[in-house]
């Protein structure tokens, strides 16, 4: 990958409906060479996939936090589909060290937030789990 497609995938990134014309005259290029580069991107999966994101999913919820959680056995795979699909989950990730998995979550209310901590630690599974609020935030790319 070389310059120009990181410069692509950078535009993708900011606006992903935005038309080959449009990424050709911001990047200083032809049409052609925007559609070949973005099929090439997509042919060797750098592209995997186009999305949309919604004015809820930018808009931050009034209370967020971090919750790790200590896993039994080879339950991990099983409580990360069913915390993930719970609608004030932002998103789950699996990491190494102390802890199997960190959740993010958010909503509107300290009490939606402990009954979503409730309903974690009650699973099957779940053996231990420590939680941080989020204070503040500062995002890293523009």
């Amino acid at each position: 990958m070389d310059e120009l497609d990181k410069r692509l995938l950078l535009a993708l990134q900011r606006d992903g409906r935005a038309s080959v014309s449009e990424l050709a005259d911001l990047l200083g290029v032809t049409r052609t060479t925007v559609r070949t580069r973005m099929d090439r991107l997509r042919a060797n999966g750098e592209i995997t996939g186009f999305t949309v994101t919604t004015r809820a999913d930018v808009a931050p919820s009034a209370i967020r936090g971090l919750m790790m959680l200590g896993i039994e056995g080879r339950g991990t795979e099983r409580i990360m589909a069913r915390v993930a699909a719970m609608p004030e989950v932002r998103a789950v990730h699996s990491t190494n060290g102390t802890w199997d998995l960190i959740v993010e979550i958010g909503t509107e209310t300290l009490e939606a937030f402990d009954k979503v901590l409730f309903a974690i630690r009650r699973m099957d599974g779940v053996t231990r789990s420590e939680t941080n609020l989020l204070l503040s935030t500062r995002q890293g790319r523009v």
